[in-house]
């Protein structure tokens, strides 16, 4: 049997960088693999499911993204990488994946630049600037509480 863990549930207001760095690696583990899979990929057919399967890939990302820190405090509202991975995965499991947001968000300052509306299916560049943007975001935001 796994070993037990205490999860809290109140606002976090710093990460450790081995958290920080985890979280990361997570990433960059299955952003490599699909970057992988998609030079191994020839043919009409394959190119149209690989087109078919990166949305739902990278959308899927983001709640894992957004799951490593669910619980960080937001500094300020407006639009910021981490206000913008909330925003995106909470449209993904609440709102059909399509964009809705507090009236504080601003398009325009965002990453991937989706509007109020727009349906979310996320690209590999995408994700690759939203997280990018969401660990620098995070390493500032946040002090490192290294013990």
């Amino acid at each position: 049997m796994p070993g037990r863990t205490s999860y809290s549930t109140s606002h976090r207001t710093s990460y450790s960088t081995a958290e920080i760095n985890s979280a990361r690696f997570a990433l960059a583990e299955q952003l490599t693999a699909y970057t992988t899979l998609t030079g191994e990929i020839t043919g009409d057919t394959a190119q149209a499911a690989l087109a078919d399967f990166e949305p739902l890939f990278f959308n899927n990302l983001v709640l894992v993204l957004d799951r490593y820190f669910v619980h960080r405090l937001h500094p300020h509202a407006g639009t910021d990488p981490l206000i913008e991975v909330a925003v995106i995965a909470d449209s993904l499991l609440h709102h059909h994946a399509v964009l809705a947001a507090p009236a504080a968000y601003r398009p325009a300052d965002s990453i991937v630049k989706l509007d109020v509306g727009d349906d979310i299916r996320l690209t590999a560049a995408e994700f690759e600037s939203l997280s990018g943007a969401f660990f620098t975001a995070l390493e500032a935001h946040f002090p490192a509480a290294d013990d």
